[in-house]
This record gives structure tokens, sequence and C-alpha cells, in this order.
């Protein structure tokens, strides 16, 4: 019994000294901790979703979702191929060119009226922070923080490793003009060394003037947040970037809920929607859309396009990797919604709204 107990001892020990590492960030604290108590989407030490939602679906258990993550085997979930991909150079990109670069999974780049937009920018290769556990497909990690030209705006849509990429932010620091996030996460950000008057928190339904006649909204998304032990202590969400001639709904993650058509009457019509589809499960539908939600979803929006991400990088789910682009383009037929499946690097001209996209993924076992 001493022994399990000195073992079990030095397992939680082992456990708390190596999260004290910067990549898992600080909870929020002082100023920001009080601004955050006042948010009325802020209760019981907590934020919360405008609508239940359960991290978990009914008839489902925790216990049978981690077994089956570490010892189930599911088909296909990562591809024996290198990703086809294009290197794009950013820094040639003509800077008055309205145009988006996808990096994989929910990362990319943006130009819009003259300013540089850099959305949860992840280059370490690895989605977890455990060293080797989450590693990215092959052929995806063709960027890196060199890459990058000077950013504008940093836009965080939630905190989880999968979209603040500690290695990445750290390394952007000096490239990066401003961050803008939600209520919380510029906690993460002050500790790795980001001064202050270079974050903006905000919480849902707010706006930020940007240079150029740009407008940023944050607007709710479906989900939950947190680096640690500690869960939805800082605000997830999503952005509508709209300019003169531009509206670009930046979804971030999200479960399908009523906050699509709420945003879709507010700001609607959107030019195209980037929108969570893929490491989606049953399990979790509330979290995650499915392929039919994200076109559902689209519709509430009101959107012109939509552009389904949260896949080709990492794999978070059970199902096949290629099966998000699959389901979503077979679902959606010859005359939905256009939707926008570019290659990683492939440059995408946001005012071009007739070109077609290649499937890709079709030819990548």
């Amino acid at each position: 019994m001493i022994i399990l107990i000195s073992i079990v001892a030095l397992a939680v020990l082992a456990i708390v000294l190596y999260m004290r590492q910067p990549k898992f960030g600080q909870a929020p604290k002082g100023k920001r901790l009080e601004q955050i108590k006042q948010a009325d989407n802020y209760k019981n030490n907590a934020f919360q979703n405008i609508e239940e939602t359960p991290s978990l679906t009914e008839g489902y258990s925790m216990a049978k979702v981690f077994y089956n993550f570490l010892f189930a085997k599911f088909p296909e979930t990562t591809p024996v191929d290198s990703l086809p991909s294009i290197k794009t150079d950013l820094h040639q990109l003509p800077i008055d060119s309205n145009v988006l670069v996808w990096f994989g999974h929910s990362s990319y780049y943006l130009q819009v009226e003259g300013k540089r937009f850099l959305v949860d920018p992840v280059f370490s290769g690895n989605a977890s922070p455990l060293p080797g556990t989450n590693l990215s497909f092959k052929g995806s990690d063709i960027y890196s923080g060199d890459d990058m030209p000077s950013i504008d705006y940093l836009l965080i849509t939630h905190d989880h490793y999968d979209h603040l990429d500690y290695e990445t932010v750290v390394k952007l620091k000096e490239k990066v003009g401003t961050v803008i996030c939600g209520l919380g996460v510029g906690q993460h950000f002050e500790r790795w060394g980001y001064p202050t008057d270079r974050i903006v928190e905000r919480n849902w339904y707010e706006r930020v003037e940007l240079e150029n006649n740009l407008m940023l909204y944050t607007v709710p998304t479906r989900h939950f947040s947190g680096r640690g032990f500690a869960r939805n202590n800082t605000l997830w969400m999503s952005f509508l970037l709209a300019s003169p001639e531009l509206k670009i709904y930046i979804g971030g993650d999200s479960g399908y809920g009523k906050h699509f058509a709420e945003i879709g009457k507010k700001y609607g019509p959107i030019d195209l929607a980037m929108l969570d589809n893929g490491q989606y499960n049953p399990a979790w539908q509330a979290i995650h859309m499915l392929p039919e939600e994200v076109l559902k979803a689209g519709a509430d929006l009101g959107a012109k396009r939509v552009f389904p991400v949260h896949s080709g990088k990492f794999r978070l789910a059970y199902h096949p990797w290629n099966e998000p682009l699959n389901k979503i383009t077979e679902l959606n037929g010859e005359h939905g919604i256009p939707l926008l499946t570019p290659m990683i690097g492939e440059e995408v001209s946001l005012t071009d709204t007739t070109r077609h996209y290649s499937r890709w993924w079709a030819n990548v076992h």
C-alpha cells in the first residue's frame, strides 16, 4: 500500500510539474478575471453556451469514448500518402489583393482591404501538449512561422491546442500587430510575452473597428475551452469580418445551434463562411457539426459560399481522414451551395465566385 501511494503521489507531482510549462498558458486573474465575472454568459465560474451543450450525447459514456480513442481500430483515419499542396509565397502576394490561403485544419491567412489576418495558426506539427501524440499528416506542414509576412491582426477563436499553438504564436510574436480573442484568452498571450496593449479581448456580439474601413464582429459558437484541468474559464467565439465589399464568417469550432440563424439575421447575407466540418462524431455532436449540419448552418447564415474546414491535418476523431470532404460534397450535390475545397497553400480569390476546385483528396490513400 505504501509503494502504491508513493507511485500515485510521484505521478501526480510529475503531472503538476509538467503542467507548469509555459505551453499550458495561464488562467485569467486580476482585472481580467474581474471583467470576466461581469459577463452575462459567465455563471458558476465558467462561460456558458447559449443553449444546453452536453459534452457527450445522451446514451454515450466518457469511458467508452476514451477506450475507443486509445485502443479501438478505425480504418483510414490517417492518410498513408503525403497530402498534395502548393507553396504560395505569402510575402509576394500583392497587398491590394483579397485572398485566402488555407494551411490545413482551421488555420488560414487572409488579405482583405490591404490588411493581413492570420487565424488559429498551428505550425508546430502537433495538436497536443504532449510531444509526438497528435502529429500532423504528411505533407500538411509545408508552412512555418518564417513563411508568414507581418500580420496586422491575429485572430484566435478559442484556446484549444489545435487552434492556439504555443510554439507558433511565440515565434510570431514580433510579426503580429494586434491579437483579437475571447475574454480570458489574452492571459495566455501575456504569459507568453505579448504586450497588453497589443491584445484585444471581447465578449460575444461586440465589434472591433479596424483600419481601412474594416469591421470585426465577435459572435458565438457552441463549443467549450480549456488548456488544463480548468474548463470554460476562457471564451470561445467566431468572427464576422466586414469590408465595404465583403462579409466573411470565420467560424472556429461549433456544434449546430440556433446561433447560426441569429448571426445570419443580424449580419447576413455572408459572402463566404468557413465552417467546422471534421473531427465530428455522434457522441459529441453538440460541439462539432456533422457534414449535413454544416450545410444547414451555411443556409442559416445566408452564406453565398462555404469553405468546410477542421480537417486535412490532424486525427482528432474516428472517421476516415477524407470522409468530411467526401460527405459534404456528396450531400451538397451539383446544385447546392458553392463549396470551396482548395489544397493546402492554394491561393483563393475572395472575389472570384466562378472558380471551381478539384477533389484533391480523391486520389490520396
